[in-house]
């Protein structure tokens, strides 16, 4: 059996990482795929999808610290005329998309893994696209 799902994710900073793990958990338990993989997808040009630690907050502040030192907002150099390149050349930078394993009908990850929506250009509402695909029970 397999289906697609569309979450809807509302961001409120200009940058952030939301946790969208448990709502992706859901969709794949409520998928009746016991063995395969779920693709996670971000369709925006200023999003992105990563798996990351959730263990420590200052995990996923880092991470966005970090992309702001590499790929500053403001850059005289930059020609776009919406004013948001940093937010297309981060979302290039970490992808978008992320294909997890399933096993007994469950996520694949591991101890300290969270499946993150990356808001790069917010706030916005955002859609992750969820699809299972795999054996059924």
């Amino acid at each position: 059996m397999a289906g697609m799902t569309t979450l809807e994710v509302s961001t409120r900073q200009r940058t952030e990482m939301v946790d969208v793990t448990d709502r992706v958990r859901k969709v794949v338990e409520g998928s009746g795929v016991r063995a395969g993989v779920a693709v996670c997808f971000v369709p925006h040009t200023t999003a992105g999808i990563t798996i990351q630690e959730n263990a420590d907050p200052d995990v996923t502040r880092d991470v966005l610290y970090k992309l702001a030192q590499l790929v500053p907002r403001d850059d005289a150099a930059y020609r776009h005329s919406e004013g948001n390149s940093d937010a297309h050349i981060k979302t290039s930078l970490v992808g978008t998309s992320q294909t997890v394993l399933i096993e007994d009908g469950r996520l694949v990850l591991g101890t300290w893994q969270a499946i993150y929506l990356c808001e790069f250009d917010g706030p916005r509402r955002r859609r992750l696209y969820v699809r299972c695909m795999g054996e059924g029970g």
